[in-house]
């Protein structure tokens, strides 16, 4: 079984996991303001990866198997913790103006995001192989990965606010 990515966090969205004020009287807004926080710091980090697995391919940089390899390696682990802490309902750019760009659809559309999380899992899975297979490979495996991020970008994230 695929391990299924960081928007495997809208399983425990959609299953129910919701995060409550705590009872010193925090309101939800700030309650997931540490979730939002996380979740983009982790975005960040998809596109640094990202941003040295594009140099390597462009000949920015000299490719380097075991470089590309432990660059992708990162970026598939990343990609496959469980983060459904950092998903909670209520996280919305609707519930949140202004701190987040993630749309509701995220919670009320569950299969169609776990399709775009595993298909991402599968384009990061060969990029490891390829990264370390040498530059060709790395190069044709760059677009299914950019694909594979789009593809929940695209249909669950807002414009730039």
């Amino acid at each position: 079984m695929k391990r299924r990515g960081w928007m495997a966090a809208a399983a425990a969205a959609v299953m129910g996991l919701v995060v409550f004020a705590g009872s010193d009287g925090v309101s939800a807004q700030e309650d997931h303001s540490a979730a939002v926080k996380a979740r983009m710091a982790q975005m960040q980090l998809n596109g640094f990866y990202m941003s040295q697995l594009a140099a390597i391919a462009k000949g920015q940089v000299a490719y380097d198997a075991a470089k590309a390899t432990a660059i992708a390696g990162s970026l598939l682990a990343l990609n496959t913790m469980d983060a459904s802490a950092m998903w909670p309902p209520g996280s919305d750019n609707g519930a949140l103006p202004g701190k987040t760009r993630a749309k509701a659809e995220i919670w009320t559309t569950f299969p169609a995001v776990m399709e775009k999380a595993d298909a991402l899992t599968t384009a990061l899975e060969a990029m490891v192989v390829a990264a370390g297979t040498d530059l060709a490979s790395l190069q044709s495996a760059f677009g299914p990965v950019g694909a594979g991020c789009g593809g929940c970008h695209r249909p669950f994230r807002a414009e730039k606010f």
